[in-house]
């Protein structure tokens, strides 16, 4: 299997994500814990592969905050304070809200229809119990404002703070209580389709301190 890997770049990066998806739902799951160490000759032998995918599947769930890697000693299971979630959602909320602003006077009629119609579609994939699917037209919606801004620097930084704390998405739709959210993000369409930048800043900001405090309520309930 190993020399799959290394002559096919695509058959690579699938069984990589094989390897993230299953460590990440150990971790969802609580199956593996806070601080627990991930050994990588026991992957390797798992899946029956090469260490080298298993370090990229670790250095992957490092990125997202599932893991924290240190260099010659391996990785762990990361830890979640309630600090970090309030700087994390803290920060999260400044530059969205920022974005927003921006995004409002510059935004198109058919990106607003785009952003109604991922909240529909996201509120389909809640009741279906679909998480992929929830999470990915939930980064859709706030990717149109993000990318509306016109201000690519913002942008990348939403996006890099966004792939580092996923954990944190995942576990508030896990939870299933982000039904809140759907009504947010109709009022942020709203606000945005009057030009109303005040108000589209404020509920941005609103939605992400929703997904803060219930995120100090599952770290709380964990702990």
């Amino acid at each position: 299997m190993s020399t799959q890997i290394r002559s096919s770049f695509g058959s690579s990066i699938t069984l990589r994500e094989r390897i993230v998806d299953a460590i990440r739902t150990s971790i969802i799951k609580g199956d593996m814990r806070p601080g627990e160490r991930v050994s990588e000759p026991a992957l390797a032998e798992r899946f029956g592969i090469s260490r080298t995918p298993i370090r990229e599947a670790l250095r992957q769930l490092g990125s997202e905050g599932f893991l924290t890697v240190i260099p010659r000693r391996g990785a762990r299971v990361s830890t979640i304070t309630e600090k970090d979630v309030v700087e994390f959602y803290d920060v999260r909320a400044l530059l969205e809200g920022y974005a927003a602003r921006l995004a409002t006077p510059r935004i198109s009629a058919t990106e607003l229809d785009q952003m109604l119609a991922c909240n529909e579609e996201m509120e389909k994939y809640h009741h279906a119990g679909d998480l992929q699917g929830n999470l990915r037209v939930h980064r859709a919606f706030h990717e149109i404002i993000n990318k509306a801004s016109g201000n690519e620097q913002l942008r990348s930084m939403i996006s890099i703070l966004g792939n580092k704390f996923q954990r944190f998405s995942i576990h508030i739709a896990l939870s299933g209580k982000n039904q809140e959210a759907f009504a947010q993000h109709r009022d942020i369409v709203q606000a945005m389709r009057i030009r109303d930048a005040d108000a589209a800043e404020a509920l941005v900001r609103a939605n992400a301190l929703l997904g803060k405090g219930l995120m100090i309520k599952e770290v709380n309930a964990e702990s």
